[in-house]
């Protein structure tokens, strides 16, 4: 694990609170298993889920004008799931400074991409916390893809997108996603996710993240309502 000095110089942000970054780089098994009073980034991960998606939001609505509420929601779910932000984490060597439990670092979990997606989050909303939405707003929109700036969409498989705007035609339907239970031990977790339409059962969904298992739910339920899955 390298030193967060040597991260900062890669995102080009320097923490005023050095433990905001410390807790953001720390994954729920390290914190575990050190019994960390600083906790791990769980909760960091939540709030810059949050930031991550006003800011990709507001990026889109001001650039692309024309384009039609749906498709921008698309293109926003294209840049904040999982799939992304895997790879905007190894853009800055993301796993090569994460905080790992034993089990977790001998099981490949610097480079797993739940993980790696979770941290990404976890960073962003440290810099927001440290600094306020400037600096946060600046980190993110490092990573909008070039193609994004030339008007082509990004390849996006986002059930729970899909899902959504199925239902939004019936205005009186809701959905949610429950977390149901979790198994296995830390370092090789799996999540169970039920999707329902109405408090009714009509997906489930198992992955080694929440959002992972959230997917998979929403692609069963598209599956059983005769939406082919892209």
């Amino acid at each position: 694990m390298e030193s967060i000095d040597r991260f900062e110089q890669i995102i080009g942000y320097s923490f005023k609170d050095k433990s905001l970054l410390e807790q953001a780089l720390s994954h729920s098994s390290y914190a575990n298993e050190k019994k960390n009073a600083g906790g791990s980034n769980e909760r960091l991960e939540f709030l810059g889920d949050s930031v991550l998606s006003i800011v990709v939001s507001d990026y889109l609505y001001k650039h692309f004008t024309q384009v039609a509420e749906g498709e921008l929601t698309k293109l926003r779910a294209s840049l904040v799931c999982e799939k992304s932000l895997h790879v905007f984490a190894q853009q800055i060597h993301l796993g090569d400074f994460l905080r790992l439990g034993k089990g977790e670092e001998n099981t490949g979990g610097r480079e797993r991409p739940s993980i790696l997606a979770d941290a990404f989050e976890a960073v962003i909303a440290a810099i927001y916390l440290d600094g306020g939405m400037e600096p946060a707003s600046k980190h993110i929109l490092r990573f909008m893809p070039e193609d994004i700036e030339h008007g082509k969409k990004p390849v996006y498989s986002d059930y729970k997108t899909v899902l959504q705007e199925i239902v939004q035609k019936n205005p009186e339907e809701k959905v949610e996603y429950v977390l149901i239970g979790e198994e296995g031990p830390d370092h090789n977790k799996r999540f169970v996710v039920e999707v329902r339409l109405n408090s009714q059962v009509i997906g489930k969904g198992k992955g080694r993240s929440k959002k992972e298992a959230e997917q998979l739910a929403a692609k069963e339920a598209l599956a059983l309502m005769g939406y082919a899955a892209q």
